[in-house]
């Protein structure tokens, strides 16, 4: 098959799943898309395309991730996220390198929560987590958000201290969806040692912004809940 057929195949292929109708709600639920086409193709879906299309080259993978077709760009996710669980150590290491030089391209809260606790946060587990922190830094709403939500599959293996960290760094950040991924993150790490999101509540929850705060603490008790807002 040649290269660039892949690619117009998986373009194809997407078009003959197209619902208009879901594709009007699925464009309310992206903020500043009006650039963006949106076909309607549910995740399903888009997850069994992906199987279809899991040894796309890069090369394609990344023209779709620089489409303005929404779905192609979440078609795109799919088939990396596939193409890093199915690989070898080897193989996991060029999808991470090339994750990471295209990180520009990742810029929906779907693309960043469908990619970075499944390509970094594997890939970074036992590694330097300097690229985070780095991230955490950045003046782009999404690199904050990668930084953040990677952490996940931190905190679901047991190392909730990075969490943590980005978390405080983040604690000032303005835009809704970043206190919507730290208040996520500090949820998570309470599942694992609710004593360490207490102490983090106990120093933070008073400057803490009110979604980032109510995230945290959805799974506590009604009262318990009631007091942190009070703050």
């Amino acid at each position: 098959m040649a290269k660039q057929i892949e690619y117009n195949s998986a373009a194809r292929a997407l078009l003959g799943l197209a619902d208009p109708r879901r594709a009007e709600v699925s464009r309310g639920f992206f903020r500043d898309s009006s650039g963006d086409v949106f076909l309607g193709v549910s995740t399903p879906l888009l997850r069994k395309l992906a199987k279809d299309f899991k040894e796309l080259p890069l090369s394609h993978v990344r023209k779709l991730m620089k489409s303005r077709i929404h779905e192609e760009r979440s078609l795109a996710n799919e088939i990396l996220r596939l193409k890093f669980t199915e690989g070898n150590a080897q193989e996991q290491g060029k999808i991470f390198e090339f994750y990471v030089k295209n990180l520009p391209l990742i810029r929906e809260w779907d693309s960043v929560d469908g990619t970075a606790p499944y390509i970094a946060g594997p890939y970074l587990l036992h590694r330097d987590k300097k690229l985070l922190y780095e991230l955490a830094r950045s003046p782009r709403m999404w690199d904050r958000r990668i930084s953040m939500v990677t952490t996940w599959w931190f905190i679901r293996h047991g190392q909730i201290q990075d969490a943590l960290l980005i978390a405080e760094m983040l604690l000032e950040d303005k835009e809704d969806l970043i206190h919507k991924a730290v208040g996520w993150m500090l949820r998570e790490v309470g599942w694992k040692n609710q004593a360490a999101l207490k102490r983090f509540l106990r120093a933070h929850a008073s400057q803490m912004p009110r979604t980032m705060l109510r995230y945290a603490i959805e799974k506590f008790p009604p009262e318990e809940r009631k007091k942190y807002m009070s703050k």
